[in-house]
């Protein structure tokens, strides 16, 4: 298996260079399963035909009864062809999955939902047309002009146009009250993008600077629009603002801006019009969340019929993640992979109840390479945790002090590989020197460099004192939604207590956990790593978890946060632009290769130990689901195609 999957994340890297340049020619090329193809592409390269479209049972009904209009009205001038994973499917049932566990896992559904205008495959090797038909990238990798596929229909029987995209650039991302800080990901080299109408099908995206991975950064799901016709009643620009201050009173809000991104957000508002194939109809915060098959979607199979194939999705609310596994075990669910796919010490568990439960499970390529990594906070309030916090020295002492043999064998039943996790064994980019740097077990040379700080005295227990007399004591924040990282902290406070270091882990809630780094209100944070299917290793990126204020003072441009060292500058350089600028595959390896070496050397986040592999499951009977691809990038499990799933009767 180990050389299969080097070979996929070897072709997973050479799309980099590809997407910076080019635009969608699929003229030569065989059709790829789960692959998307322009209606006329489609025909060119099979040599076939489809001149009648069909549709599901229930919207037929809907149609007789001159509720819907016909099949042929409500598809594009050009529908997109999904080539099935298996076969071309039935329509009908409800797909119980993926369970979920309330407003902090609300991304889980956007995950495997979303439309952008572009999109990867499975195996995010190549970029497909979505809700653009294609694209044009010119001026050396600065301008990108996407091509609106005509005819697009929101789920409200509205046309989709250049409008809901302009709408989202002019009145959205530049109103400083709905967006006070603008997107980094469409900035370049401190450079916003500028974005312009050329016709009603047509717009421009323009930077100032090369920017060679933009389309990929699109492809991952983005957001790029929003539905006009329907939110601008909520906006200042079309609606007196006293109106909207009113209004907003009545929701028991306090500002224009709160209404409008309540009303903007599908887990709170089943009112709001969608692109996606399966549109909400029951909250996020409801015993289950339901979303109903849209029927204006714009995607069709080999033969004409409109897609999805299944009549609704319903995602049952539970309390904790061990309701899902019995769930799963049960054969309740229909399947999963959000919150399953690093439950390593679960996997013989999974494997024995495969007949009880009628599912099968799904190893796909993994882009998570530490399941419980430590992000130190550099910015914690604490003056006295923030010198030792800020001082390397005393981060190499907290990696020896961690015995990742044991964390491998307990927690991931040894199945992982130890290290700091800065990149896959699989990457061309990893070095394995850099990777295993500082991840020795050795508790007596851990001791001693803690001494050389001056952390010699100890408590009535045996626990270090600061240098202020308390006792050093440190916090972990952990949450409820990810308990493989919860497991290895438990061990990790056992193995510091080696070190005279007094530790805790303190459980949450997912929402709670997701709003303290942004405020820095922790001290240790603890979660997955992960490199991206392109090589790009986002948690590497100073970012909110290890360093909030650093983050703030380099995302704005030094207005606020504070001003971070001239080495978290260069991470900066390296990992939010460079590398996204760079159409260069060689350029790229080699700047991951820099950005690695600094984490190495400093280590902001200590590695444990990851799986080169995740895990997912689905019901026997429910086909057209991959059984290889890469998770866990963004897109996923959107590139598994779900508007394609169905149950064979």
């Amino acid at each position: 298996m180990r050389g299969n999957l080097k070979s996929l994340v070897s072709l997973l890297i050479v799309v980099t260079l590809l997407i910076g340049l080019a635009s969608n020619g699929f003229s030569q090329e065989a059709l790829i399963k789960g692959g998307q193809y322009n209606l006329s592409d489609y025909q060119k390269l099979t040599g076939t035909k489809i001149t009648k479209f069909n549709e599901a049972p229930m919207l037929a009904e809907l149609v007789k009864q001159g509720k819907l209009p016909p099949v042929e009205k409500r598809l594009p001038e050009e529908p997109l062809v999904v080539i099935p994973f298996e076969e071309i499917g039935q329509y009908g049932g409800t797909l119980r999955g993926e369970a979920h566990l309330g407003m902090g896992d609300k991304t889980g559904w956007w995950r495997m939902s979303h439309e952008p205008l572009v999109y990867w495959d499975v195996t995010h090797k190549k970029v497909h047309p979505n809700l653009a038909r294609s694209w044009k990238v010119s001026d050396n990798g600065k301008t990108f002009t996407f091509y609106i596929r005509k005819g697009l229909i929101w789920s409200d029987g509205q046309p989709f146009t250049a409008d809901d995209i302009m709408f989202y650039y002019e009145d959205v991302l530049l109103n400083k009250e709905l967006t006070p800080t603008f997107p980094s990901w469409l900035v370049m080299k401190g450079k916003p993008v500028t974005v312009e109408k050329i016709d009603d099908y047509t717009v421009r995206f323009k930077f100032q600077e090369p920017y060679g991975y933009f389309i990929g950064r699109v492809a991952e799901g983005q957001d790029l629009y929003a539905p006009k016709h329907y939110l601008k009643q909520f906006h200042p620009k079309y609606t007196a603002k006293e109106k909207l201050e009113e209004m907003a009173k009545k929701e028991g809000l306090n500002y224009w801006y709160q209404l409008y991104a309540q009303k903007a957000d599908w887990a709170l508002n089943p009112e709001l019009p969608e692109m996606s194939a399966f549109k909400t109809t029951n909250l996020l915060t409801s015993t289950y969340h339901i979303a109903e098959r849209n029927p204006y979607y714009f995607k069709i199979d080999p033969a004409g019929n409109q897609l999805p194939y299944i009549d609704r999705v319903r995602r049952e609310l539970v309390s904790n993640i061990e309701l899902i596994v019995m769930k799963i075990m049960a054969g309740e669910i229909d399947f999963q992979l959000r919150h399953i796919w690093s439950l390593y010490d679960n996997y013989p568990l999974f494997m024995e109840n495969r007949v009880k439960g009628d599912y099968r499970i799904i190893k796909y390529v993994g882009s998570i390479t530490s399941t419980g990594a430590i992000y130190i906070n550099q910015n914690v309030k604490d003056p006295v945790l923030r010198s030792l916090f800020q001082n390397k020295m005393f981060r190499r002492a907290l990696s020896l002090g961690i015995n990742r043999n044991d964390i491998n064998q307990l927690v991931l039943a040894g199945l992982g590989d130890v290290g700091q996790g800065l990149l896959s064994k699989l990457h061309p980019a990893y070095v394995e020197s850099v990777d295993k740097a500082y991840t020795e077990y050795d508790p007596d040379k851990a001791n001693r460099i803690l001494d050389s700080l001056g952390l010699k005295k100890r408590d009535k227990d045996g626990y270090r004192l600061r240098p202020d007399g308390k006792t050093l004591t440190l916090t972990i924040d952990a949450s409820t939604h990810h308990t493989p990282s919860i497991d290895i902290m438990q061990l990790v406070v056992e193995q510091w207590k080696k070190l005279g270091i007094k530790a805790e882990v303190k459980v949450m809630e997912r929402s709670l956990f997701e709003t303290r780094h942004p405020a820095n209100e922790h001290e240790l944070h603890t979660f997955t790593t992960s490199f991206g299917a392109d090589g790009y290793s986002g948690d590497r990126s100073p970012n909110t978890r290890w360093c909030p204020l650093w983050y703030n003072w380099l995302n704005t441009g030094g207005k606020t946060g504070e001003e971070p060292p001239k080495e978290v500058k260069k991470l900066w350089q390296l990992m939010n632009v460079e590398f996204y600028s760079t159409t260069s595959e060689a350029k790229r390896i080699a700047i991951l290769k820099e950005a690695m070496r600094l984490h190495a050397d400093n280590l902001w986040i200590i590695g444990t130990a990851g799986v080169t592999w995740m895990m997912g499951i689905a019901k026997n009977n429910l086909r057209n689901v991959p059984e290889t691809g890469f998770t866990w990038h963004p897109a996923s499990p959107g590139v598994f195609r779900p508007e394609q799933f169905f149950f064979k009767k």
